[in-house]
């Protein structure tokens, strides 16, 4: 035997034999073992409930919608085409009218019929008498004053308390609705007033100078 056979020999290792000490190594690769194969078996059960509870996804139904006519894509076209190409449509002008006409006819009014001195004054201490006697003069001068300076024209040419017909789009500016207004024209029903418009104005060329806020001069006798 030589000296490599005397040293395999003294190292040889039986593996046929079994421990017989259970040493703190043991224990802990023992251990190691037992958590693995949980870990294993718990991974296991998680994915077989995962698979039992998960459900088929259902296809997406795709509707596929019918392809609209190529008239009415046309016609699509030019309706935009007109919004495109219409004109903006005009701004409102609001006129602006000069007190001095309004003045110039109370002057008028109260020169011809002393309107103003009537209307600011006091009447209750008179009887009726008296109020009908000057309201006549003051009537009279009115009547002159817009005779001469005013064409007036009655709205409607039909008697007062007539019936009559108000077409649709009628304009609101000329007839006024009044009473149970219900539903949508054509209206029919009573004329109450038949209404004036005033087709020429004749008043009187303000010279320069003239202050038209003084609608009566105040009067002095000597």
């Amino acid at each position: 035997m030589n000296a490599n056979e005397t040293i395999m020999n003294t190292y040889a290792i039986d593996l046929s034999l079994r421990p017989t000490t259970f040493d703190l190594w043991h224990v802990c690769l023992a251990g190691t073992v037992v958590v693995l194969m949980g870990l294993l078996i718990l991974l296991l059960l998680i994915m077989i409930f995962s698979r039992s509870r998960a459900k088929p996804v259902e296809p997406v139904k795709i509707v596929q919608q019918p392809a609209e006519p190529i008239v009415k894509i046309v016609e699509k076209i030019v309706e935009v085409e007109k919004l495109v190409q219409a004109p903006a449509p005009e701004p409102v002008i609001l006129k602006e009218y000069t007190p001095d006409a309004a003045m110039q006819v109370l002057g008028l009014l109260q020169k011809d019929a002393r309107f103003i001195d009537f209307i600011k004054e006091d009447i209750t201490a008179y009887s009726d008498a008296d109020i009908g006697a000057a309201a006549r003069v003051v009537h009279e001068g009115c009547k002159k004053t817009i005779g001469e300076h005013f064409v007036l024209a009655p709205i409607r040419s039909e008697q007062e308390g007539s019936r009559i017909s108000v077409p649709a789009g009628f304009d609101a500016s000329i007839i006024r609705l009044t009473g149970n207004i219900v539903g949508s024209a054509p209206f029919n029903g009573t004329l109450v007033h038949k209404g004036w418009q005033v087709t020429d104005v004749r008043l009187p060329k303000l010279t320069q100078g003239h202050n038209p806020n003084i609608v009566a001069a105040a009067e002095v006798e000597l």
